[in-house]
């Protein structure tokens, strides 16, 4: 069975599982919308000295289902993975654009945070993944309060549905390490 935690006992069991490991390490945090993966990410991240949070909403355009996961592959775990920094640049949704590049250094833990981050079909070599469970009226007012209600009929014909079809085909919850309490999270801005 897997143990669910609060959010602090998994900033623990990061610090405890990376601070062993040499080289570029691995931490996917997955889950649905709103559930607290940002959340999450930036908490493990100010624990760890040197840390690079990526997020999957980066790689994220409107005319896309999902995520650019090949872009991903090519800008980030392919350099890594061959020893080499990896650059990525995120995608800018009002402007339907490039926008700035993020430099990711060889040889310190990666945080890779969004829906379907630890798609199974990615081929991470994870150290450690997660994850963040919130429940259906939890995320919902996250998103209302976050994205306002302009977004709220994308969230329920598109998102929603597409997190849903993504749990039930690849059963994250049954192949992480840690299920972490996302309800215990502070949503983000």
């Amino acid at each position: 069975m897997i143990p669910l935690v609060s959010p602090s006992e998994a900033v623990d069991r990061v610090v405890a599982v990376l601070g062993e490991l040499p080289g570029t390490r691995w931490v996917g945090i997955d889950g649905k919308g709103a559930s607290g993966k940002s959340s999450l990410a930036d908490r493990i991240q100010s624990t760890l000295t040197n840390a690079v949070v990526v997020r999957a909403d980066d790689f994220a355009r409107p005319d896309v289902a999902g995520w650019e996961q090949d872009r991903f592959l090519r800008q980030v775990l392919f350099p890594l993975a061959s020893g080499r920094p990896a650059r990525y640049q995120r995608w800018d949704w009002a402007t339907h654009t490039g926008a700035e590049w993020h430099d990711v250094p060889v040889g310190v833990p990666v945080i890779v945070e969004g829906v379907s981050s630890t798609d199974v079909r990615l081929g991470v070599p994870w150290d450690l993944t997660m994850w963040v469970e919130a429940s259906y009226e939890v995320r919902l007012a996250r998103v209302l309060s976050r994205d306002g209600p302009q977004w709220l009929d994308r969230w329920l014909t598109d998102w929603m549905p597409s997190e849903d079809a993504y749990e039930a085909e690849q059963r994250p919850r049954q192949r992480v390490d840690l299920i972490v309490d996302g309800e215990r999270l502070p949503p983000q801005p």
